[in-house]
């Protein structure tokens, strides 16, 4: 029985993205592969031997980012007393991914984690994600996650980004707050 009214006609389910698609598969292909070099490495020489390269992988991998942690926390500190904003390109956050990769158990992820050890690769890379996420940025539409972050960058003709206070006004709140104490002293 009908009556008259047109059927609803639902959107069309948005695509999904090939990241979402393929990133499980590259995963698990990862894993698989990370297994089958230690079992074929531990075959040509000996167990023991896996451990030990293991072991020194995960060894190495915390005293990297220890390192990196440290020198972070020190630039964070160097910044606040100056009254600044910490320096980006520092590099700590692929010694950072390259430390973790390190801990990873399997010989891939170490290899891996070596490469961004080493200064010009990150050097590299780090300038490939910049320009990436610059592309992206200005890619984005009205009302996605990229058009809300472009939207709070705040830039002076200079290219400096502005700094910024929040004043929020609370109902019925005529009295003055104290501002809060500096971070550091």
């Amino acid at each position: 029985m009908t009556t008259g009214a047109p059927t609803p006609t639902y959107p069309a389910r948005p695509r999904r993205s090939r990241l979402r698609t393929f990133l499980p598969l590259g995963i698990a292909a990862w894993l698989v592969l990370e297994i089958w070099l230690l079992t074929v490495v531990a075959g040509a020489s000996s167990g023991l031997t896996v451990f030990l390269l293991l072991l020194a992988g995960f060894v190495l991998g915390a005293a990297v980012i220890k390192k990196a942690g440290r020198r972070a926390f020190q630039n964070l500190n160097e910044a606040l007393q100056r009254g600044g904003t910490p320096q980006s390109g520092g590099g700590n956050g692929l010694l950072m991914l390259g430390g973790l990769l390190l801990m990873i158990p399997g010989l891939i992820s170490d290899a891996v984690g070596l490469l961004l050890l080493i200064p010009p690769v990150q050097k590299a890379l780090s300038c490939l994600t910049e320009r990436t996420l610059d592309r992206k940025l200005r890619e984005a539409g009205p009302g996605t996650f990229g058009d809300a972050f472009q939207q709070a960058r705040i830039h002076r003709p200079d290219g400096k980004v502005v700094q910024g206070e929040v004043i929020r006004d609370e109902p019925g709140g005529d009295t003055p707050q104290d501002p809060r104490p500096p971070l550091s002293r």
